[in-house]
């Protein structure tokens, strides 16, 4: 195979240590092998770093092994050129694998140029990914306890989504609060409470109201009413640091807010998650497999297989 890179390194990285082989040498000659190993603490990739500074590498690939590269990405980021290579694509021969020998198989793919990077976007949209990702996760947490006050007020015989399209707008809060404060609501004062948009009248909004709560039933419905109120707050501060980070790509939220179905919120995942430099992918079709919208291709012996 034709080298292409005089001075590379490969990294097996575990949690607690990162082996690294460095190749360097001319192109057309042998090259010269140098092997270490460093601890994965700050003190340990900055030892690392140094070493390979002082070997003049110019190129670093490393495995995507987790979330353990993550830490000495981060590290050595700006320094070197580096290359996050998929677990499948540099799988060791049976019968050969150590720490050592991952290592420099890497180095060796890497000098010889038979390593694809994965992308990996930069800091500021690696920080809004992992905020627009944990957004998604406290939304379906909010949702999950929606459901369960759900269930708790069917159990209670209140029959308030018989009434209202949506218990959680202004006047299912109202009502809500009312119920789990274990007040008497008289007809005035649901009056008050109702939203004049409301379509149900108030005679069946009393009606549905009108069940056997117990205490045991308040009490659940407090827990999950507190554990949603906290998830909301969350997600409202999200939100704005999620904004804050999008300033420097307004122009590019406007593009895709443009898109019939696609809204800011959808906006921000998009650019979360694909960046907005679409020169890292080779063509429309790369972007969308790598999104994972278009089928693989498995073929063998003049078959297509699922």
């Amino acid at each position: 195979m034709e080298a292409m890179i005089e001075r590379c390194a490969g990294l097996d990285v575990h949690q607690e240590t990162v082996v690294a082989c460095v190749i360097f040498g001319p192109l057309d000659k042998k090259p010269k092998t140098s092997i270490e190993t460093f601890s994965t603490t700050t003190t340990g990739l900055l030892a690392l770093s140094d070493w390979l500074a002082t070997l003049q590498v110019s190129d670093v690939v490393m495995e995507s092994t987790g979330v353990y590269w993550k830490p000495i990405w981060n590290i050595l980021e700006g320094s070197f050129h580096l290359v996050l290579a998929n677990a499948r694509h540099v799988k060791n021969v049976p019968g050969r694998k150590t720490d050592v020998k991952d290592a420099e198989l890497l180095a060796k793919l890497l000098r010889c140029g038979l390593i694809e990077s994965n992308f990996v976007p930069p800091e500021d949209i690696r920080d809004l990914r992992d905020l627009t990702r944990y957004r998604k996760k406290l939304i379906h947490h909010r949702t999950s306890e929606q459901n369960r006050i759900h269930k708790i007020l069917q159990d209670a015989n209140i029959k308030l989504t018989s009434v209202l399209s949506d218990i959680f707008g202004v006047s299912g809060r109202r009502i809500l609060e009312a119920i789990l404060n274990g007040e008497k609501i008289e007809t005035d004062g649901l009056r008050k409470m109702v939203d004049w948009r409301t379509k149900a009248s108030i005679t069946d909004i009393a009606s549905a109201i009108n069940g056997r709560i117990r205490r045991h039933h308040r009490d659940m419905l407090r827990y999950h009413w507190e554990h949603m109120s906290y998830l909301e707050k969350a997600i409202e501060e999200l939100e704005k640091q999620i904004d804050q980070l999008l300033s420097p790509y307004r122009k590019e939220v406007e593009l895709l807010d443009g898109i019939p179905g696609v809204n800011k919120a959808a906006a921000a995942t998009f650019i979360a998650e694909m960046g907005v430099n679409m020169s890292v992918f080779k063509s429309a079709k790369h972007l969308a497999s790598w999104a994972g919208v278009s089928p693989g291709n498995y073929e063998s012996a003049g078959k297509k297989n699922k």
